[in-house]
């Protein structure tokens, strides 16, 4: 007990500062995986919600992850759009949902989490500065008080019509004044709190820079003037609960009924994989970020993910994940436990009982600001100069990374980012599988231990260009080689002995 409040001081601030970037997160995740095709109501819009709640208590609690903060990811509304659609009802989708936790549960004992340790630390780099980028240019409109994308998008091509880049064209043309005076202004502040004069002080540990720049946004909001003053979608939206009545018809139940469609269960395992890989990405740059590199274990943080889907699910959730934004933004207030991320989800569940009117003045230029400082450290010009330093076998990928999650998505990103990686691994053990030792007369190729087929191309582009009387073969320290590569030195003996070109000396093969 004593070590799970051991860092109280900090993490309560911490999760004060998640809560704040959560909240219209959730909201707007609920909104866009519902509303936007037809599922409207109450319920709906607060399945995002739910899911964050849970995501802060329940996974938290029985996660590994010290810093990591899960909750409904933007990544998946396009798989949620696609399976509401298919399915028809919310009711049959959240019988998915809990599918999808007992899948995730068995994948965790099928050791599924450890595909987490195969991706590149390029790629997974390469990836946290996209997130960064995005952060920024899709929260910048909302800075400017254009808010016809809803909070929290982070994909390139739009509900609206717009895409990542064009959006900023729009808003430029469609700025509110008071907006960009509040955002501006927030930014500036939370620059002050990232000085180190200001970190000197005792105090500011435990008053977080993004709590003051919300109480500042608030209160300044209500002195503009005129069309200065922020009002209607350029704030949070809460749903108000005034009764338990309305408190009650959030929750929604499973489609039992639907338990033998096999459209349920495909929807199931498109989120249970697709959920599982966002986390296992997620957890990776998480411990990346975290300052004692902590490192996760993926099965028990995959078990956790799939209560949470379940219990999800079965009380009208959308789908979880651990998700970066909100884990970085943990790290960077300060969080050293998991204990931030629980504070989190109890201030999520507090906040839609008792604070919906307080939250609904908070102006959402002001929280994209505080997003935006967040894209801006994941996003440092100093990890870009880190990568070019290392060389272009890393920069490539990191880069690569970098613009197709911008103009794609998440896993497509990674996934292109791998690709080129393993470009450069199979370009390695091109180069990498001998050492030649050359004289006037003689050429001598020392084997490596291991020599697979894809040393093939490099044995032979060496052994056939190459004008040596006498070329020696050593395979004294090779443990394994592949028949491929032994076939291929034995022709070429062959046919050098045939045509009395060269004098061909083989050791140990």
């Amino acid at each position: 007990m004593y070590s799970f409040f051991k860092f109280w001081k900090q993490d309560l601030p911490a999760g004060l500062v998640v809560f704040l970037v959560a909240l219209p997160l959730c909201l707007g995740v609920g909104f866009a995986s519902t509303n936007l095709v037809g599922q409207t109501g109450l319920p709906n819009v607060m399945s995002g919600i739910i899911a964050g709640i849970l995501g802060g208590i329940l996974v938290a609690s029985l996660s590994d992850s010290r810093l990591g903060v899960s909750g409904p990811a933007a990544g998946l509304i396009t798989i949620v759009l696609s399976a509401l659609s298919d399915l028809g009802t919310f009711e049959a989708f959240l019988l998915a949902v809990v599918c999808a936790g007992l899948i995730q549960f068995v994948l965790a004992f099928a050791g599924f989490g450890i595909l987490a340790n195969y991706v590149p630390t390029a790629v997974i780099k390469g990836m946290l500065a996209a997130i960064g980028i995005t952060l920024i240019l899709k929260e910048i409109p909302h800075l400017l008080g254009y808010d016809r994308d809803y909070f929290g998008d982070e994909s390139f091509w739009q509900f609206d019509g717009h895409n990542t880049f064009s959006e900023l064209f729009y808003a430029l043309n469609a700025f509110e004044p008071g907006a960009v005076i509040l955002g501006l202004v927030s930014i500036l502040v939370l620059l002050l709190f990232d000085t180190n004069w200001l970190k000197a002080k005792s105090w500011s540990t435990y008053i977080p820079g993004a709590l003051v720049v919300v109480i500042l946004g608030v209160v300044a909001n209500q002195f503009l003037l005129g069309s200065l003053r922020i009002s209607g979608k350029h704030l949070v939206e809460v749903p108000q609960l005034n009764t338990l009545a309305q408190f009650k018809t959030i929750f929604k139940s499973p489609d039992w009924t639907q338990l033998g469609s096999t459209k349920v269960w495909v929807v199931a395992l498109t989120i249970a994989i697709v959920g599982s890989l966002e986390t296992l990405l997620s957890l990776e740059a998480t411990d990346k970020l975290d300052p004692i590199k902590h490192k996760t274990n993926p099965h028990k943080e995959l078990k956790a993910q799939g209560i949470g889907n379940l219990v999800s699910g079965l009380i009208g959730g959308l789908p979880i994940t651990q998700v970066i934004v909100r884990s970085s933004a943990n790290i960077a207030a300060g969080g050293q436990s998991k204990l931030s991320a629980i504070v989190h989800g109890f201030l999520l569940l507090f906040s839609i009982l008792f604070l919906s009117g307080l939250l609904n003045q908070i102006p959402l230029a002001v929280l994209a600001a505080i997003l935006i400082l967040v894209g801006y450290k994941l996003a440092k010009w100093s990890l870009f100069k880190e990568m070019y330093q290392k060389g272009l076998s890393q920069f490539i990928p990191f880069m690569a990374t970098i613009v197709a999650v911008l103009f794609t998505d998440l896993l497509k990103g990674i996934g292109v980012g791998i690709l080129i990686s393993i470009f450069y691994i199979l370009k390695r053990n091109f180069q990498n599988h001998f050492t030649k030792v050359e004289s006037a007369e003689e050429l001598k190729i020392i084997l490596s231990e291991e020599v697979t087929f894809l040393n093939k191309g490099g044995i032979l582009d060496v052994l056939r260009n190459n004008q040596h009387k006498q070329i020696t073969i050593d395979a004294s320290r090779t443990k394994s080689i592949d028949l491929d590569v032994l076939e291929a030195i034995k022709e070429f003996k062959f046919n050098g002995e045939q045509e009395g070109r060269q004098e061909i000396i083989l050791i140990n093969l």
